[in-house]
């Protein structure tokens, strides 16, 4: 198209507009009820609308596997967008944002394996409940790399 065609366009546009505003204000100083109760319609159907959208009430996402005690499984974060992000394994369940220990990481203070790249491999040693959800929490058990034999209390939604 040509920029005059694109021209006669928006000319046409802001005609059709300056009409539509100009009904529109001389059906408020004629018959204001009228106006107004159109106004009304149009607001309580953009209202009706908005609130009916969407058949699903549910919030979908990971769910965790159905684990068993003794299987070998792989450590994967699916909260994550980051692969080389690690998984930390906790001594104890639950203290998962209990403590920063960034600091500690940065100085070489903490211990290696407390911090296990996603994709090691793990076999599962106990499960533990928290907050009424079954089976929140893992005990793993590292299965390869330098920290073979390490364990530690990972999310189960953590183990793949």
């Amino acid at each position: 198209m040509s920029n005059e065609e694109n021209a006669n366009k928006v000319d046409a546009a802001k005609e059709t507009a300056g009409k539509l505003f100009s009904l529109m204000m001389d059906l408020k100083e004629k018959n204001a009820k009228v106006f107004f109760g159109v106004i009304g319609v149009l607001v309580l159907l953009l209202i009706v609308m908005m609130m009916s959208g969407g058949d699903s009430n549910t919030v979908t996402g990971p769910t965790a596997k159905n684990l068993v005690v003794g299987q070998q499984y792989v450590l994967k974060n699916p909260n994550s967008y980051e692969i080389a992000s690690p998984i930390q394994l906790l001594a104890v369940p639950g203290a998962i944002a209990a403590f920063d220990d960034s600091e500690d990481v940065e100085k070489g203070k903490a211990d290696s394996c407390r911090r296990v790249s996603q994709g090691t491999a793990v076999s599962i040693i106990e499960f533990q409940d928290f907050g009424g959800k079954k089976n929140a929490f893992v005990k793993v058990q590292v299965e390869d790399g330098q920290c073979k034999g390490s364990s530690g209390w990972v999310l189960s939604i953590d183990v793949q």
